[in-house]
């Protein structure tokens, strides 16, 4: 086992895997920007470095800066977190040439999975259903695009190879509107992502996100743990997730997942992981596959009793995976929802002084949150301040959870997007169960909260 592990990352996820390390026995090594270094986890870690000014290319991003705290601090791992350089393949290559541990998967998988058309193909042959579309990247000439549309049939989605995050896609409903979308996303997708390769997919019209969490060792032992269903969504960001999903099967359940370990023994994947599908009218089409732990790790935890990013650790450490497939049992329902400094409808930021903050308990109530009274939200990153998780027998009693926690809690200085979640566990489709990835933004458009 490692003795002392570097975090790069902030927020929530630092401390999050701070307190996994301590649970070990690691020591750790937490690197922060300038706008950082009052938060709690910088205080917590054995260690802290400074690593550059509060702009994310300067700091998180920033590579060298990265690998030489690693060095004078004598760690021997880096873990990524989640966001910023935790699907960097070239950064993981450079973590483990310079001598540490990666925390992760091997580089030339985060390559494989990270370009959309590779992982499509990786998919297809280890027999992960995918959703119809375009053998590889879109080529040049417009009539043979205008061909695969047709065999496809519309709408259709324009997708960027490298994309992610919910940019670089465009939907097209009709051959005329067709050429100008390739060649606009291709366009954006190489200012984006510095790759103009994109491909199309068959539109789904009113799927649901769900998703299948998995780790794998390095011995090519794989395990699912479950699924997750993330549906409530706006703009393609994550607002709500839950698990297990509402009214799928079990057995299908199994049966997607088993494909999902069989297809990380067949690439030789390494670490957590999740495998991303739309999921309609009873059928899993394959999306992509986030090589990192998730947002929303904490859902899939309650309900199997699985740590996973000690699990994560424990793996780049060298060590086996401590389960078999057997051994994973589902039990209850857990909630998660996002609390961010912002408005609850506008959706503006809200950065600034917390003046109070009163997190929630009770039975079955997780908070994972890095703030604290006193605690300054600062401009320059993601909005996420926390996570709340609620756990129950059933999913009736972790939404009566929930509703009881969100009331519970209090955040006075900035808003919070609490009064949307308040809501949405009222909303009888959401209590119902099975909503679409539309849901959330035809919702909020009927309210008039969202300008279409």
């Amino acid at each position: 086992m490692f003795e002392k592990v570097l975090i790069a990352n902030r927020g929530e996820i630092a401390l999050r895997i701070q307190r996994a390390c301590r649970e070990l026995g690691i020591k750790t090594v937490v690197v922060h920007s300038e706008a950082d270094r009052e938060a709690k986890y910088v205080k917590l870690a054995d260690e802290s470095v400074c690593i550059g000014p509060a702009a994310s290319a300067q700091s998180y991003l920033n590579v060298p800066a990265i690998i030489s705290a690693a060095e004078v601090t004598d760690a021997e791992a880096i873990h990524p977190g989640y966001g910023f350089l935790s699907e960097n393949a070239d950064f993981a290559e450079r973590v483990e040439k310079s001598g540490f541990s990666f925390i992760g998967p091997r580089p030339e998988t985060i390559r494989l999975m990270g370009d959309k058309v590779s992982a499509k193909d990786a998919m297809k042959a280890a027999g992960v259903p995918c959703v119809p579309g375009s053998e590889g990247a879109l080529p040049d000439d417009p009539k043979e695009i205008v061909r695969i549309a047709k065999s496809i049939g519309y709408p259709v989605i324009i997708k960027a190879a490298g994309g992610g995050g919910g940019r670089g896609m465009r939907v097209v409903h009709t051959e005329a509107a067709l050429i100008n979308a390739v060649n606009m996303t291709r366009t954006e997708a190489q200012t984006a992502f510095g790759n103009p390769m994109v491909y199309m997919e068959k539109f789904l019209e009113n799927p649901r996100h769900v998703e299948i969490q998995v780790l794998a060792d390095s011995f090519r032992n794989a395990i699912y743990l479950g699924e997750r269903d993330c549906s409530m969504q706006r703009r393609h960001q994550k607002v709500i997730e839950e698990a297990p999903a509402p009214h799928i099967a079990p057995r299908h359940i199994a049966r997607i997942g088993e494909r999902c370990a069989d297809a990380c023994r067949r690439i030789n994947y390494r670490g957590a992981g999740t495998f991303e599908f739309l999921y309609e009218n009873g059928e899993f089409y394959f999306i992509e596959m986030n090589t990192r732990v998730q947002v929303e790790h904490p859902v899939t935890e309650a309900i199997t009793g699985v740590d996973i990013v000690q699990e994560q650790i424990r793996i780049a450490a060298g060590e086996k995976l401590r389960f078999k497939q057997r051994d994973i049992t589902f039990k209850g329902h857990a909630i998660e929802c996002r609390i961010n400094a912002e408005d609850p409808f506008t959706f503006v930021p809200s950065p600034g002084k917390i003046s109070f903050w009163h997190p929630p308990g009770g039975p079955g109530i997780r908070v994972d949150s890095h703030v604290y009274d006193g605690y300054t939200v600062p401009p320059h990153y993601d909005s996420m301040i926390g996570k709340l998780i609620a756990y129950g027998d059933t999913r009736e009693q972790a939404i009566r959870r929930m509703r009881i926690a969100l009331s519970e809690m209090s955040v006075e200085g900035i808003k919070t997007n609490v009064a949307l979640h308040q809501e949405l566990m009222m909303d009888a489709n959401f209590v119902q169960g099975g909503t679409s990835i539309h849901y959330l933004e035809h919702k909020l458009a009927a309210k008039g909260e969202v300008k279409k």
